[in-house]
């Protein structure tokens, strides 16, 4: 440090002469990347339009070993060794070096938590205070690191405020260092405060629909426990409903009104009356336009009236559904009435539908109870096949447990499907039906993900025949088994391919993402489409195609070989509403 001071001294009685300078860093390489950062003489040359004056480049050496010791302290180094030299003559390029060892780094040697309020009450006091220490990032044994104990400070409130106690508090925060011992002690004093509980509901924003709407979307009951989830629950609860276009669920964490806690609720309603049209193109069913209206507040009473209507190459349909809001207990009731015309492959069939239906979801599963009566004209070609009726019974499980992503790397979407009908009550056929259908995904390395998917269905009954074609099966296609035209697996009569009893078809297909929306995939489809089990036979697709998750949804193009065909068939689906 002597000679240091003394080439400073020498320098500043020289003329100021800019000069180029070089740097050199000598620190471990886990502490290199911070060092170079954030040190003053680092920035100075990584930033040097023009030669810096010996003298100010002397004081940047000395201030970054100032800077070295307080950047090594937050990483749990506080008696490091740190030296700095600066050579060159004064017509020549300066080399100024600093050298860094961290010495031994400090371990937390004990993590003290204080913990008062009415979490600190009763049997929950040592379940409490193992649960806010459990999750800290940092804890006892572990290297202290500035970064982390401010983290801990605000993690260790983080369960509080999530439930129960919403008005919890650190009192204070305390961290002794032993530089002798490189050890370090750490205190948190929180208070908890009262335990809050959910008081009335304080609804505001609502000008044309009944307040019970929002009543019964909400699971938060006057008693209930405090919890953050809850009320984020609610508030998607309102936006997904359809009435709003924003809602916020606020609670103010008074102490004083820790018993009965208003919740605010606070609401943009939606239009009244809502117009849509959708347009999209799959090489299964070709160009498709739809519309939809809506009115949304039907006699006053929030019910919604829906009237839609959709035309594709394969099929034309027009429906109208009265809906009414949620009960109390989360269900969704509706009414229907639909008219459809479907021409696939030679077999074309004009149903009239009528039914209703109970939909009730609880996290990511869905259920619906559904009985509805469907009267069917079946045509083979230009001929009358058949007339079919039936009222049936049906049951549908929903689990969907994948994020919002248009390509989602992990998760699962499973239906099962139950239903039947019998004879002695508008029917023509007796026939129970089962179906499920299971899509996993799983993430490989960063940009790619592996998709599996699987299907099966049967239809038991002594014959085929009088069962509407709704309840019955076919393959190929987009969705299905790519390879083969839409639907063009089943029963083949008189140069048309009618629906069956039973289908399976399974896929496998591996997609890697070149950019964040650009991608690729490779493929292998199977499956069959039969009248008797005995008679299954799978048949094979495989190919490769494109994938681009765009702004208005997912584009698929994929170019797949139909193994039983021995053909190119080209699949390309695309959606968008407006």
């Amino acid at each position: 440090m002597t000679a240091l001071r003394a080439l400073y001294f020498i320098l500043l009685l020289q003329p100021l002469t800019a000069l180029a300078f070089t740097f050199e860093l000598e620190a471990p390489a886990d502490l290199r990347p911070m060092l170079q950062q954030h040190l003053e003489v680092a920035r100075a040359q990584q930033q040097q339009d023009e030669p810096l004056a010996p003298d100010e480049l002397q004081r940047l050496l000395l201030l970054s070993e100032s800077s070295a010791r307080e950047l090594l302290a937050t990483e749990g180094y506080f008696s490091p060794t740190i030296s700095s030299d600066l050579t060159g003559q004064q017509d020549a390029e300066l080399r100024a070096r600093l050298s860094v060892s961290p010495g031994p780094r400090t371990i937390v040697r004990e993590l003290v938590l204080d913990l008062t309020g009415a979490a600190n009450e009763g049997e929950r006091q040592a379940r409490m205070r193992g649960f806010l220490l459990r999750d800290l990032p940092l804890r006892e044994g572990m290297p202290f690191r500035q970064a982390d104990w401010s983290a801990a400070k605000q993690a260790v409130l983080r369960p509080l405020h999530a439930f129960r106690y919403p008005a919890a508090s650190l009192e204070a925060s305390e961290a002794r260092i032993d530089a002798d011992r490189n050890e370090a002690s750490l205190l948190l004093r929180v208070d908890s405060g009262p335990a809050f509980s959910f008081g009335e509901l304080q609804i505001s924003g609502l000008q044309r629909y009944p307040e019970s709407i929002v009543r019964n979307l909400s699971s938060i009951r006057p008693g209930d426990t405090y919890s953050q989830q809850a009320m984020f629950d609610l508030q998607r609860a309102l936006v997904d409903s359809g009435y709003f276009t924003q809602a916020q669920v606020r609670m103010e964490p008074d102490p004083a009104q820790a018993t009965a806690t208003p919740v605010e609720i606070e609401v943009v309603e939606q239009k009244e009356k809502r117009f849509s049209f959708g347009a999209g193109i799959s090489t299964d069913t070709g160009p498709r336009v739809s519309s939809e209206w809506m009115l949304r507040n039907l006699r006053d009473r929030g019910l919604r009236l829906t009237l839609e209507g959709q035309m594709d190459r394969a099929a034309q349909q027009g429906s109208a559904t009265l809906a009414w809001p949620k009960t109390p207990r989360g269900r969704e009731h509706s009414l229907s009435l639909q008219h459809k015309r479907e021409d696939i492959e030679g077999q074309e069939t004009r149903n009239n539908i009528v039914g209703g239906r109970t939909k009730q979801t609880r996290g990511d599963i869905e259920t619906t109870i559904a009985l509805q009566y469907q009267e069917e004209s079946q045509y083979v070609g230009d001929e009358f096949s058949a007339r079919n009726q039936a009222l049936t019974a049906n049951y549908i499980w929903t689990r969907r447990h994948v994020g919002r992503a248009v390509y989602p790397r992990r998760g699962y979407i499973l239906t099962l499907q139950g239903g039947g009908a019998n004879e002695c009550l508008l029917t023509d056929t007796s026939f129970l039906r089962l179906y499920a259908r299971h899509t996993q995904n799983f993430p490989l390395g960063n940009n790619a993900r592996l998709v599996l998917r699987g299907e099966a269905g049967g239809v038991f009954s002594e014959r085929r025949d009088g069962i509407p074609t709704d309840f019955l099966f076919r393959a190929g296609g987009d969705t299905s088994i790519r390879g083969y035209a839409y639907q063009s697996i089943g029963r083949d009569t008189s140069g048309a391919v009618q629906s069956v009893r039973y289908l399976g078809t399974a896929s496998i297909e591996y997609h890697r993402f070149f950019t964040s929306t650009w991608g690729g995939a490779v493929f292998v489809d199977a499956g069959d489409a039969t009248d008797q089990p005995a008679q299954f036979a799978p048949v094979f697709g495989y190919g490769f195609g494109m994938r681009y998750a765009s702004p208005v949804g997912p584009i698929n193009l994929d170019l797949a070989w139909g193994e039983a065909t021995r053909k190119l068939r080209l699949h390309f689906t695309l959606g968008v509403t407006f």
